[in-house]
Parts: C-alpha cells; structure tokens; sequence
C-alpha cells in the first residue's frame, strides 16, 4: 500500500458548541494519509496518473471554510466522505486538531480511518 499525506493542512472555520464558536472562525488543522496505488504515475511521471494532493487540499479547504459543524466528529466524516467518494484513495487515516480548544492543551481531536465500500 502506498500512501500520499497531506500534513498539517490549517483552514479557518466555524466549529463548535458554545455561542462565542458559532460567531467566531477558529483554526483547524488536518492531518490526512489516503492509500493509493502510485506505481503508474512513478512509470509515465506523469500527475495525470497519481492522486493530486493540491486538489485534495483545495477541495477540502474550499468544504471547511463554509462549514459551519458543531462538532469534530461531525466535519471528520464529511472529509472522510469527500476524499473517499471524489478521489481514487480506498481507505484514509485523518486526524482532525482544533488548537486552543481546552486550556493547558496544545490542541485536541480526533483520529478516524475509513474505508471505500465494498
């Protein structure tokens, strides 16, 4: 299995529970490693032939900017769901940090992986 990661991906957004959060963008940053098969694009070295990163990032950028999620758990799925229903990767692993979100923690989230259905 090979994997292309994007790490570190930081998108403004509304995210959260409390008034103050639905009124004020806070940053993310996303963690993501999505399995795909690279050994047709390392024989053309061609992009046509690989999973293009930029357009996974700005895909996912272009989705969390709008967003407006209550919770983590919430915006992970929707990722998960984009990437694996829009791009050729058969299963990810995300990690999703919201920095700043409990006081004396440098950050906290979530680690979801998915697969492609069957």
């Amino acid at each position: 299995m090979d994997i292309i990661y994007l790490s570190d991906l930081k998108i403004e957004t509304i995210i959260g529970i409390y008034d103050w959060e639905r009124e004020t963008k806070q940053t993310i940053a996303i963690d993501l490693e999505m399995a795909t098969d690279i050994r047709k694009a390392a024989d053309h070295d061609h992009i046509d032939f690989t999973l293009n990163y930029k357009d996974v990032a700005k895909r996912l950028i272009n989705f969390v900017e709008t967003s407006e999620f209550q919770l983590v758990e919430t915006l992970s799925e929707k990722i998960a769901e984009i990437v694996l229903n829009e791009f050729e990767v058969n299963w990810l692993r995300l990690k999703l940090s919201k920095p700043g979100a409990i006081r004396g923690a440098k950050d906290v989230g979530i680690i979801i992986e998915r697969r492609k259905a069957a």
